[in-house]
């Protein structure tokens, strides 16, 4: 029994040359996507184990201008024109001014399963 999924040289020499092009143009380009996928898994491993990254607990990017009352751990941090607010573990949200960091507003959040 033969294999007849590759010409032997003979028949490739017979091959006119837009179909040599064209066998040529699938393998590069197969290589190529299998490289691209091998970058894009690469780069999410890499991006969802760095410290702060979407795989870690923790909050990047609170201004420093903002002290938060004592005890109080960030989980969430949205920015608005006017001010900054703050969800921290204990169900709250803290509204910060933008301009002065001070503490505007608290507000407890209740959930319909309490």
């Amino acid at each position: 029994m033969q294999d007849d999924s590759d010409p032997d040289p003979d028949m490739r020499a017979s091959l006119p040359g837009t179909i040599l092009f064209l066998r040529r143009l699938v393998g590069v380009l197969t290589a190529v996507m299998i490289l691209g996928v091998v970058t894009v898994v690469v780069l999410l491993v890499i991006r969802l184990q760095s410290p702060g990254g979407a795989g870690m607990s923790g909050l990047r990017g609170l201004p420093d201008m903002i002290t938060l009352p004592e005890g109080t751990e960030a989980t969430a941090f949205t920015v608005a024109p006017g001010w900054y607010g703050v969800v921290t573990g204990a169900d709250e949200i803290l509204i910060f001014d933008r301009q002065s960091g001070a503490l505007r507003q608290r507000l407890q959040i209740t959930t319909g399963g309490e």
